[in-house]
């Protein structure tokens, strides 16, 4: 698929080789609005990114199983197509970063676009400044670090913490499952659940969290705080709607449980 494409339709799409580097983050792009999806292009190919646009549901699908993304952009409020009901779709099966634009100014549909699905959300009209710096903060947050070089220092020996068959080693940042395999965790995720896990069975505010994330640099804000909860309960919850490790005490903040029923 070639840099800065916009996609017409998904019978286009099929066939196209991605080409780009594998260090360029690409971003899909999905908008029925054609100059507006011009206008995206445009700002985040000047902005080191690989953008491409599509205009509905069916070719955002097409894309999404013809290669591997970053970062979706969706427009909330298609004229065919519900955004968030797209969002859902790709929540289901994806961790796939989202940033939903919308221009309908309902703070109901931005909270439950954000909570449920998003990691954020922009307001149309955008400034292309703001627009850039979401993008890659997002991007930042749920892009996996980078691999160390043969040779470099290791990683320090650090605590063991386990809970229902799941063993967080906070040395090596790993997390393997009951059935031993590694549990993948953007490095948000894997800071989050480290600063859950070092204060066990005690009640910590979004502040304290986020005071917690930051000794590993994390590029978090206070609304992603639930965005990343909700992840990482999807991730190691029996049943992510009834947490049994991670609870919610209303009002107050979360609280990481090892303590089995």
């Amino acid at each position: 698929m070639r840099r800065g494409a916009v996609i017409q339709n998904a019978q286009t799409l099929a066939g196209i080789p991605m080409t780009l580097p594998e260090s360029t983050p690409h971003v899909l792009i999905v908008d029925d609005d054609a100059t507006m999806c011009e206008t995206l292009v445009d700002l985040l190919e000047m902005n080191g990114l690989a953008p491409t646009a599509v205009h509905d549901g069916s070719a955002m699908q097409a894309a999404l199983a013809s290669g591997d993304w970053d970062l979706l952009l969706l427009d909330l409020r298609l004229k065919r197509e519900d955004g968030l009901t797209l969002a859902r779709t790709v929540r289901e099966t994806s961790d796939l970063p989202i940033i939903i634009m919308t221009g309908s100014g309902d703070d109901t549909d931005r909270i439950l676009g954000l909570e449920l699905v998003a990691d954020d959300y922009l307001n149309k009209p955008f400034n292309p400044h703001e627009l850039v710096a979401r993008v890659r903060a997002v991007l930042r947050r749920t892009r996996p670090a980078p691999k160390k070089v043969e040779g470099a220092d290791a990683a320090p020996a650090g605590p063991v913490v386990t809970f229902g068959g799941f063993v967080l080693d906070l040395g090596t940042r790993t997390l393997n499952g009951p059935d031993g395999r590694p549990c993948k965790l953007t490095p948000n995720e894997f800071s989050l659940l480290e600063a859950l896990a070092r204060h066990p069975n005690r009640v910590l505010s979004r502040d304290q969290l986020l005071e917690g994330m930051r000794r590993h640099d994390s590029d978090v804000f206070d609304r992603a705080i639930d965005v990343l909860i909700v992840r990482l309960r999807r991730k190691i919850e029996p049943n992510p709607t009834s947490p049994r490790y991670i609870r919610t005490e209303r009002g107050l903040g979360y609280l990481f449980s090892t303590d089995e029923p």
